[in-house]
């Protein structure tokens, strides 16, 4: 494997978020142990990361968003999670370095040539659940309803679309949303989620390399969780990234000034920085009760 830091295609952006991991497993005070992602990431995913513009700035989000997924996929589990449906998983190791039930079913879902890489490489690790892997293309309505369906088997069932939504058109998400809804008959579905303000930052830093590897960044609603409702979904919970990376300790350099122009702002304009980026927590919005934690603001 070549490892020029020139982005590729779309999975070569699972290398490179899994260098983020790497770094923040190997801190003192790391937030999550994740003793896989460097192999994982190999010499490719490093040189990926080395030549990505404003590295730094970009590394802190994914921390936080990994360490907020890891909390809400256990307490899902927790609540009676049967299933995980990880879609676009990438070199997703969770199933391997969280502490999950054994009878726990995780489906791990990528393009074929990601899920060979990331089952060959983890081919002897023993992971803490049941594993099976699906090497689709996702984005063939059939081949999606098939893999949707036969995760519907072992219900209730926990979507999670980590760094997956973002590069899709709104159709795309729409068209997920219903299957996961109507075809997976999922409980609950777990996904990062950006804003337009979110989007426009991101295509001044990184949009160019991103863009010529086929990974255009396109989902952003303006409406946040309310897109999915006609779906039938519900939020939940939304975890603003600006607060959890507050609460986790790991801000971007200078967080004091942002903070103090946020104090400034008028309480509908702090409240779409809070949401400019997040992680969202669904719900099917047909069900009778709420397990989980209510809606937050």
């Amino acid at each position: 494997m070549s490892d020029t830091g020139t982005l590729r295609d779309v999975s070569d952006t699972a290398r490179w978020v899994a260098i983020y991991r790497a770094e923040e497993s190997e801190r003192a005070d790391a937030l999550f142990d994740d003793p896989f992602a460097r192999e994982l990431a190999g010499e490719r995913g490093a040189a990926i990361a080395r030549e990505m513009p404003t590295r730094i700035a970009m590394g802190w989000p994914m921390v936080v968003r990994t360490a907020v997924i890891d909390e809400l996929v256990l307490r899902c589990v927790r609540d009676g999670a049967r299933t995980v449906l990880n879609l676009a998983a990438g070199l997703d190791a969770r199933p391997y370095r969280l502490p999950l039930p054994a009878d726990l079913r995780w489906i791990h879902v990528d393009m074929p040539a990601m899920v060979d890489y990331f089952r060959d490489a983890m081919r002897t690790r023993t992971p803490r659940c049941r594993v099976e892997f699906v090497g689709a293309d996702l984005r063939d309505a059939t081949t999606r309803r098939e893999v949707l369906a036969a995760a519907a088997d072992e219900a209730p069932v926990l979507a999670v679309s980590e760094g997956l939504l973002i590069y899709l058109s709104a159709d795309d998400v729409a068209a997920l949303a219903d299957d996961l809804h109507r075809v997976a008959g999922a409980r609950w579905w777990l996904s990062d989620l950006a804003s337009p303000r979110l989007l426009k930052i991101m295509a001044r830093r990184a949009a160019s390399r991103l863009h010529d590897a086929g990974a255009s960044l396109q989902f952003g609603p303006a409406e946040g969780t309310a897109f999915f409702a006609p779906h039938g979904w519900r939020e939940t919970e939304f975890r603003s990234t600006w607060d959890e990376a507050v609460r986790l300790q790991r801000t971007v350099r200078g967080m004091w000034f942002w903070r103090l122009l946020m104090s400034l702002q008028s309480p509908a304009k702090r409240e779409e920085t809070r949401r400019m980026a997040g992680v969202a927590l669904l719900e099917d919005a047909s069900a009778t009760t709420n397990e989980s934690a209510g809606p937050t603001t």
